[in-house]
């Protein structure tokens, strides 16, 4: 059974600035509609399955790679959390997920 997806406030802002970003770099939002549809294939393959991400060093959070992108989760008794969208072709030393 998939359980509930719950965003954090941090995930919204990111899927929204990257979804901007493209918008506003391609003068269209077609790749846009395209990215953002990959996140919530990735976000209901997760709901399914909690396991499929990749274990990270912090904590219980997981990830799964969306193209350019990690998509930072962590499994609950009976939802999932997802907490950051990230652009891998950053610094890593900003990221911060606590």
């Amino acid at each position: 059974m998939a359980k509930r997806i719950i965003w954090s406030s941090q995930a919204v802002n990111d899927r929204k600035n990257i979804l901007q970003y493209w918008n506003d770099r391609n003068k269209s939002n077609a790749y846009s509609i395209k990215l953002n549809r990959l996140f919530v294939e990735a976000v209901k393959l997760i709901s399914e399955h909690p396991k499929i991400g990749k274990p990270t060093d912090f904590g219980n959070v997981r990830a799964k790679i969306v193209r350019d992108y990690i998509l930072f989760f962590e499994e609950e008794e009976e939802q999932i959390l997802i907490l950051a969208i990230w652009d891998t072709r950053q610094n890593p030393d900003k990221l911060n997920l606590l």
